[in-house]
């Protein structure tokens, strides 16, 4: 194995452990997204360009904006009922 892809797969994993110890939601987004980022450079690496540029189409812009417009709503939801 070489050291990139040693690196790439530490890097995944230390992401996927700040996801869980986030516990602001948006910035649990964020780091969704910089580990579909992470994801989407060990899937260059390991030579998969298609799976790459579906990672980085879903996992990197699609499924965090989806939940930041979810929070957005949430909250909006929320400030509208206590009024």
């Amino acid at each position: 194995m070489s050291i990139l892809l040693a690196l790439l797969l530490l890097l995944a994993a230390v992401t996927g452990t700040g996801i869980v110890l986030v516990r602001e939601p948006r910035r649990q987004v964020f780091a969704i997204a910089v580990n579909g980022l992470v994801l989407t450079l060990l899937f260059l690496a390991l030579q998969a360009p298609d799976v790459a540029l579906s990672e980085l189409a879903v996992g990197t812009v699609v499924v965090p904006l989806l939940f930041l417009v979810a929070i957005a709503s949430v909250r909006t939801s929320r400030a509208g009922e206590d009024a």
